[in-house]
């Protein structure tokens, strides 16, 4: 039996007639989907145009009968999120990147610039090989790190949530990154996508 829940019952709902079921919808993936644009273009009420574009897109596929249920209905909506985030950057011709200092930062490196779709498919491929290469950190290094990029947290939330001293996170925040470097001189990996 089908779940009353499930994104394809929720849409069938929607399209039904049931204008809740699109609340429901919207309600079940928010976190992920508005995280990942937050994640992405680092400002919160930039993010929240592009969630509600997001949405607005999908509604309008939905009705127009464009979307063709497989039971990948999440990455479906993140792939439009994406799509609008490359726009918003293409359009901005935003470029954020800083360099040279010791405390350089790795990510700063792979903040999302305006490019071609190779562009876009070597940031894509630095993305994934610095995840592999995180996950050859020491497990407090790797934590905080993850907490502090990927999850968006404060160093003081990851104090909290790790039970330490915020100068304990930044410390090894600072060892993780030099680690980083160290691996990826070692693996010789080329991160710049120009």
């Amino acid at each position: 039996m089908q779940n009353h829940f499930s994104d394809q019952n929720l849409i069938r709902q929607y399209l039904d007639g049931n204008q809740s079921a699109l609340e429901k919808l919207i309600q079940k993936h928010q976190s992920k989907v508005f995280g990942y644009i937050l994640m992405m273009v680092k400002e919160k009420g930039l993010a929240e145009d592009v969630f509600q574009d997001t949405f607005i897109k999908v509604v309008k596929k939905l009705q127009s009968g464009s979307y063709k249920e497989e039971g990948k209905f999440l990455q479906w909506v993140m792939r439009i999120a994406h799509n609008l985030v490359i726009d918003h950057f293409r359009h901005s011709k935003r470029v954020t990147m800083t360099r040279g200092t010791e405390d350089y930062d790795i990510f700063d490196t792979i903040d999302m610039m305006e490019g071609s779709v190779e562009d876009n498919i070597i940031k894509k491929q630095i993305h994934k090989d610095v995840r592999k290469l995180i996950q050859h950190l020491p497990e407090e290094q790797k934590r905080v790190l993850i907490m502090r990029h990927y999850g968006n947290m404060s160093f003081k939330e990851i104090a909290q949530k790790t039970d330490v001293s915020i100068n304990t996170a930044l410390g090894r925040m600072r060892y993780a990154l030099i680690n980083l470097r160290k691996l990826i001189e070692e693996k010789k990996l080329e991160l710049t996508a120009d």
